[in-house]
């Protein structure tokens, strides 16, 4: 039996159409995410995630009697392509969006799908104010938030690695900045430890000097980093080749394959927060089972945590009865679900209770869990 997925444009800056299109009468579910670029780790495992789920529930009769049509849409983690994207998608008239996975992104879109009232569940888009500030009632998500990811990384570093003095560095993006300011209130909170720097760089920049001589001169004994792999592999490689040798941590804008390979032996012993580790639950073991028949491999970063949004969204419609904005938001906030990051439900703010973060270090070529 077909999977009945379709894949739609999404402007000149989004995925092409390859598939015939489907009948009318079907649940449109958009996939937002970067699918191509330097951020694609972070985004493809999701595409996976969902388009696996959904042939599963179409070859079983789909839900509420409707097979469900998928639209993959590539935003490449930007926010202007982002806008092109959501615009796109409800054009299209989706009932749902899974994603976006980048925080900027996601704000840039959010806007657009809360005027057309589209649900929107993420992965991975861990910006707090996308549910703290009640600006996007619409807006849910499956994994914590960097107000949880700061506090963590601050309290693991002073705590366990015993650091003193303390650098920042990010991104100046949505998530990184956020990831660092979060990370700095901790630490001075804390009355134990001292932020001697805190300086943001341009992402895609071929040189960051200037700022491994300052975390030199500072005398920094740990380097908290808030952004995604490739700048955090750009910063390591400088400091082991200056034999600057102080414990690195990052997000999990860094926790994943992509890191790993670009990084190379420069990743070895480096610290990430990410989702705390969820292999146990059999959906992840059905999923992951499902994943490497299929693959011959194991999925990526943040496959557990759309899989999860795939599988809410689904239930959300199918306990709705149907996709009306208002009885699926009831549905979200009412209904517990098992999934693959485990038992959730949403908050009224739209985060998913029962999900968390651990510290993963490098060991080995692997992330390995040690909180």
């Amino acid at each position: 039996m077909s999977t009945l997925v379709k894949f739609a444009t999404a402007a000149a800056l989004a995925l092409a159409a390859t598939t015939p299109a489907l009948a009318a009468d079907t649940i449109k579910i958009g996939v937002a995410g970067p699918h191509t670029g330097d951020l694609a780790p972070y985004g493809l495992p999701t595409k996976d995630a969902a388009e696996m789920l959904i042939a599963e529930v179409n070859a079983k009769g789909g839900i509420n009697g409707k097979q469900i049509e998928l639209l993959f849409v590539d935003d490449q983690c930007k926010p202007e392509i982002a806008t092109n994207v959501a615009t796109k998608l409800v054009s299209e008239g989706v009932n749902v969006v899974i994603g976006h996975v980048c925080s900027g992104a996601t704000k840039a879109a959010m806007g657009i799908y809360k005027g057309a009232k589209v649900i929107v569940i993420s992965p991975s888009a861990t910006n707090p104010p996308l549910t703290k500030s009640g600006d996007y009632p619409n807006f849910y998500r499956t994994i914590a938030s960097d107000d949880d990811q700061g506090k963590m990384a601050a309290t693991f570093v002073i705590d366990k690695l015993n650091a003193k003095k303390i650098a920042i560095v990010h991104d100046k993006g949505d998530y990184g900045k956020g990831f660092a300011d979060f990370s700095k209130e901790a630490i001075e909170k804390s009355g134990k430890a001292k932020v001697v720097m805190y300086e943001g760089i341009q992402p895609g920049a071929m040189d960051y000097t200037a700022v491994i001589q300052k975390l030199r001169k500072e005398g920094a004994d740990a380097l908290i980093f808030g952004g995604y792999h490739p700048e955090a592999s750009k910063l390591l490689a400088l400091m082991n080749k200056r034999k600057i040798n102080v414990p690195f941590i990052g997000p999990d804008g860094i926790k994943g394959d992509g890191f790993l390979k670009i990084a190379g032996k420069d990743a070895e012993g480096v610290y990430a927060t990410g989702p705390m580790d969820v292999s146990k639950y059999p959906l992840n073991v059905k999923a992951h089972n499902d994943y490497k028949a299929k693959y011959g491999k194991e999925p990526g970063t943040f496959f557990d945590q759309g899989y999860a949004a795939t599988l809410a969204a689904l239930n959300a419609i199918k306990v709705a009865g149907g996709t009306d904005y208002d009885a699926l938001g009831k549905a979200l906030k009412s209904s517990v679900i098992e999934t693959t990051v485990g038992k959730i439900k949403f908050d009224a703010r739209g985060d998913a209770e029962g999900v968390g973060f651990s510290v993963y270090q490098v060991r080995k070529g692997a992330f390995v869990e040690v909180k």
